[in-house]
């Protein structure tokens, strides 16, 4: 079902690409709706117990999108450098497919928790007391990974 990276010089095995994944600020989570439009949105996350968690709101198209297929992609880059003197670009990317599902009860707690330890370390604790406010006004999507594939140009790889 899923095909291999083309480049095989810069294929990258799991626990690279994971680590790319890991080392990522954010990103770019690509959906399909019943228009047969495809919708590339950039969203934050966190890598946590072999998923994606990202937050949104409570409505709107990405989650339209997963309602209606929720076989999705997720495209993180953690290094990009375009060298034009030497018609080249540097970087280092990886690619996730899985399946989108709204987390909910304790699991979406857990994935809350989780962004406050990733985005706000220096006032975790402060956060942690606004995870209960929060907590009915955001939802919390999980990507069960199924396959995942990295890439990187960088010589140290």
């Amino acid at each position: 079902m899923f095909k291999d990276v083309r480049r095989k010089d810069r294929k990258l095995n799991n626990e690279q690409a994971f680590e790319i994944i890991e080392k990522g600020e954010y990103g770019v989570l690509s959906t399909s709706g019943e228009n047969g439009c495809p919708y590339g949105i950039p969203v934050n996350y966190v890598l946590y117990d072999n998923s994606i968690y990202f937050h949104c709101a409570q409505e709107g198209r990405k989650l339209q999108n997963i309602n209606f297929n929720n076989q999705v992609s997720f495209c993180v880059v953690a290094y990009a450098q375009v060298q034009p003197e030497k018609f080249i670009s540097r970087y280092e990317s990886a690619v996730v497919f899985g399946q989108a599902a709204e987390a909910i009860g304790a699991e979406k707690e857990k994935a809350m928790v989780e962004f406050a330890r990733r985005f706000c370390k220096d006032n975790f604790n402060e956060v942690l007391e606004h995870v209960n406010h929060f907590f009915n006004s955001v939802k919390i999507i999980k990507i069960t990974i199924e396959h995942v594939t990295g890439k990187s140009s960088l010589q140290h790889r």
